[in-house]
Order: C-alpha cells, then sequence, then structure tokens
C-alpha cells in the first residue's frame, strides 16, 4: 500500500492510542493527537508523529490539520475518537458541563471533519472514521447527555455519508461496546460526583458500579480489538457504514431492534443490577 495518511484524535490513551499504533502497522503516516502529549511519548518509537490537539479550541484544531496538509497534501484517513463519558442526572447536571459534552463530542468531531474535507474532495478520495458507541442505539439511566452526543454523531454520519459520496469520501461509524479503558471509571467517578447524594442516589450507584466493569473488567473489550476494527474501516476497499465491536455489542443492538422499549428497559436495568451487585 502506498503509505496513506491517517490523523487520530483522543489518542493519549484506549482505543486512540491502539488505533494509532495499529494503523501504523498497516503501513500509514500516523499523526495521534490529543491534549495529554506526556502520554502519547511511548507511540514515537512506532514511528508515530504526536501532536497537541484539543477539540474544543479551534486554533487548536485549524493548526494541526494545517500541519499535517503542509506535509502531505491532505489526510486520507480522519480517526474522530476524541471524547469523554459525562453522566449525571439530567436534572442536576449543570447546563455548562452538558454544553462541554456536545462541545467535544460533537462539535469537536464535526469541526475536524470540516478542516479536512476540502483537501479530501480535491483528492477525490478519503476516509472519515467516527468512533460513535453502542451507546449511539442504547440508553441508560443518568445517562442523557452522553447518549445525546452518540445519537448525535450517528445522525450526523448517516448525513455525512450520502453528501460525501459524490465526492469518493467514505463515512464510517464504529460502535465498541464497554471497552477496557479508563473511561468507565472516569464516567462513574464523574456520575457519583454528581447524582449519589441526592434524589437519584440508588441509581447513582448501580450505574457507576456497572460502568467500572468496562475497566479491568472479564467484560471488557480489549481497545485493540476496537483499534482492529478501525484499521478494516481504513483500509477495506468498500467499507461497511457500521462496525459493532466488543463483547455483546452484537446481542445488545440486535435486542434494541427486537424488543419494545418498555422491554428493552426492564432488560436494560435488571442487567445493570446484577452487574451493580
Amino acid at each position: 500500500m502506498t503509505e496513506r495518511v491517517a490523523f487520530v484524535t483522543g489518542a493519549s490513551t484506549g482505543i486512540g492510542y491502539e488505533a494509532a499504533i495499529a494503523l501504523r502497522r498497516a503501513g500509514f503516516i500516523v499523526y495521534a493527537a490529543a491534549r495529554r502529549v506526556d502520554k502519547m511519548a511511548p507511540l514515537k518509537n512506532h514511528g508515530i508523529t504526536v501532536m497537541d490537539l484539543d477539540v474544543t479550541v479551534e486554533e487548536s484544531m485549524a493548526s494541526a490539520v494545517a500541519f499535517v496538509e503542509a506535509a502531505h497534501g491532505h489526510v486520507d484517513v480522519l480517526v474522530n475518537n476524541a471524547g469523554y463519558g459525562s453522566y449525571g442526572s439530567l436534572e442536576e447536571v449543570p447546563l455548562d458541563e452538558g454544553r462541554r459534552q456536545f462541545e467535544v463530542n460533537v462539535f469537536g468531531l464535526a469541526r475536524m471533519t470540516q478542516l479536512v474535507i476540502p483537501g479530501m474532495r480535491t483528492a477525490k478520495a478519503g476516509r472519515i472514521i467516527n468512533v460513535s458507541s453502542i451507546g449511539g442505539k442504547i440508553y441508560e439511566p443518568l445517562g442523557a447527555w452522553y447518549h445525546g452526543t452518540k445519537f448525535a454523531v450517528e445522525g450526523i454520519s448517516d448525513s455525512l455519508r450520502l453528501e460525501l459520496k459524490p465526492h469518493g469520501i467514505d463515512v464510517v461509524v464504529i460502535e465498541p461496546s464497554g471497552t477496557d479503558t479508563e473511561w468507565g471509571t472516569i464516567a462513574g467517578e464523574g456520575l457519583l460526583a454528581t447524582s449519589a447524594n441526592g434524589p437519584y442516589s440508588e441509581q447513582a450507584h448501580t450505574v457507576a458500579a456497572a460502568l467500572a466493569t468496562t475497566s479491568g473488567g472479564m467484560l471488557a473489550t480489549p481497545p485493540r480489538e476496537v483499534a482492529h476494527a478501525i484499521v478494516r474501516a481504513a483500509t477495506a476497499r468498500r467499507p461497511r457504514t457500521r462496525y459493532p465491536v466488543g463483547r455483546g455489542a452484537w446481542s445488545v443492538l440486535a435486542l434494541r431492534r427486537i424488543l419494545p422499549d418498555r422491554a428493552f428497559d426492564a432488560v436494560f436495568w435488571n442487567t445493570y443490577k446484577r452487574l451493580g451487585g
């Protein structure tokens, strides 16, 4: 494969970190970007260029893309992975935090995409890979803001896929299940800080315990497995529109399609209570 250029956001840990390595091994020139640059230092040993990036700051995003395009002409593959999970009852989470959740998970993704599209259009080729979640199709109590962003990513990706098709640009969605990263622990800690001592206390402790099972638990999916799905999406001649990946991803999404809402509510909450127990 002629070396193509991949740009990975949110590459300091977990899925983004492993995706950067996997893409480099697949023959890509890789730029790995995140705020925590120190965490990405080991990536340099793989021949990966590490960059500082904050997807809530216009100058940071614009200068990062401009740097890569100055060196290579355009980005061949953009992996929009930057994001986090903001949990807590809708009643108790401050609106400023809800806005920040959308700023990182949705508007940062959208702006990075805007910045690479002109170069891809000129090249009449490109691939935008948006890391969503099975949380873009299902839901959890106390996760309204997070799931709202992932539902938005799914809708944006579908619309974008159609509008960019005439320009030779593919849009792909990655839908991981619970992944063995720091994500679940951080999300659970935020949830407890917001809702552990109020009217949603019982739910908060149950959901936080369930989220914790994705950090080092037996039910968690190794981030390398998700990274391999990203590589498949980046290298396939005709990629699928979606790649559900991880333990239970296909079965959970199938249940969501089959079951009526209230039946899914019951199955999901009973599962969380078992995990949280």
